[in-house]
């Protein structure tokens, strides 16, 4: 009898730590459409800390990935929108990023470079910074890449004005 008494209490402490699991669990949406069931830790400006049941181990994924959260308690928060980039026309869709903190997650890609051209082009400060970020969002589109993290930005000339930007691109996983 004592036996059955001692089974029927760990049954029961099992199953309600089970269930106590359970409940606690949070849902990240990513972006490339995987669903996490999470325990969220934080929501930082950048990145979302979270960890797997059972697990102590804490993960660590940029905003930019995630679509959503929505909480054990039944709240949803909306983290950020998808950006859908099909090809070089949406180039003015792509995200300069400056922080490595912002890539977390997502998957990288190619080196990229934008650069006005040198010696007989005559550019303002300003038109040749706008004309080599278009170069690489356009490289990063044509990629099908939503983000660059920039890697390098520098201005070059006497009185004659070249910029010269390099990243590299990521996409959603």
């Amino acid at each position: 009898m004592k036996k059955l008494i001692l089974s029927l209490l760990a049954i029961l402490i099992i199953a309600c730590g089970t269930f106590a699991q359970t409940t606690t669990k949070d849902k990240l949406y990513k972006h490339s459409g995987e669903t996490l069931d999470v325990k969220v830790i934080k929501v930082g400006e950048f990145t979302v800390t979270y960890k797997f049941p059972g697990e102590d181990a804490e993960q660590v994924i940029s905003k930019l990935a995630i679509a959503k959260i929505t909480y054990s308690s039944g709240r949803t928060e909306e983290i950020s929108e998808k950006i859908n980039v099909s090809g070089k026309d949406d180039w003015e869709k792509v995200q300069i990023l400056t922080d490595k903190s912002q890539v977390v997650g997502l998957k990288k890609g190619e080196d990229v470079k934008g650069k006005t051209s040198g010696m007989l082009s005559y550019n303002s400060a300003g038109s040749a910074d706008k004309k080599a970020t278009r170069k690489i969002k356009e490289d990063a589109a044509e990629s099908g890449a939503q983000f660059v993290l920039l890697t390098s930005d520098k201005s070059d000339g006497f009185g004659i004005k070249q910029a010269i930007k390099n990243g590299v691109a990521y996409s959603y996983k």
